[in-house]
């Protein structure tokens, strides 16, 4: 049996990766993490958040085998076990959890840059409708599915839908101070006047990116991996 780990020297990064899984359990507490090793010594960590969409952070560090999935709730409980070293056990092999290719690392065209304030508004609009409409399953489709921001540019133009506003705020992928709620109580004047969300475009996906994170979502209906 192949030896399975995630070597991140630096405690900030495993930090770093410890809040990402955590954000994922809360999303899906059958979360799976999808780690891809890239050529510059960092790994991309995936995750689906329940909206359709993907969420990645790129920590700094090495993993084996080099493209793997892992249970979250596994790898938050070894983290958090974790005494000495840095390595950290992935435990058993969730591959056949992940179906299909993960989006490409190049091919995307910057678009726009919205000021995070912006998105970090509607998700909290979208936020109260939700709970004025939604139900035990959650906010209503249409309530996700509706475009609540048009980007222009680089010959592009298209709507970003709150699927992938709630996503991207969910993940905590937006610098702020003060309190970690990153939609209802959050006071917009602890985000950087000056943070900016870059939204960029392939033909298949939208991609947004933060500074602790991106999320994606296919630009055609659901999850799919083309």
């Amino acid at each position: 049996m192949h030896e399975r780990y995630f070597d991140v020297p630096d405690p900030i990064e495993r930090a770093n990766l410890a809040t990402f899984v955590g954000r994922a359990i809360r999303l899906d507490d059958a979360a799976v993490v999808r780690f891809r090793q890239r050529p510059d010594n960092r790994v991309g960590a995936w995750t689906t958040t329940g909206f359709d969409t993907l969420a990645v952070r790129v920590i700094e560090g090495v993993v084996r085998p080099n493209d793997t999935t892992a249970a979250a709730d596994a790898l938050q409980r070894n983290l958090s076990e974790l005494q000495s070293g840095s390595r950290i056990d992935l435990g058993y092999s969730m591959d056949s959890s992940w179906r299909g290719a993960l989006p490409p690392d190049k091919g995307f065209a910057h678009v726009d840059d919205v000021p995070a304030r912006v998105l970090v508004d509607l998700a909290q609009r979208g936020a109260a409708l939700a709970k004025e409409h939604g139900s035990n399953q959650g906010p209503p489709v249409s309530l996700l599915d509706q475009e609540v921001l048009e980007v222009e540019g680089g010959g592009e133009q298209f709507g970003v839908s709150m699927r992938i506003v709630f996503a991207l705020t969910a993940m905590g992928f937006i610098p702020h101070t003060g309190q970690e709620q990153m939609t209802a109580g959050l006071d917009l004047d602890r985000i950087d006047a000056d943070e900016l969300v870059r939204v960029r475009a392939s033909k298949s996906w939208i991609r947004l990116d933060a500074r602790y994170g991106s999320v994606l979502k296919h630009r055609g209906t659901g999850l799919q991996f083309a």
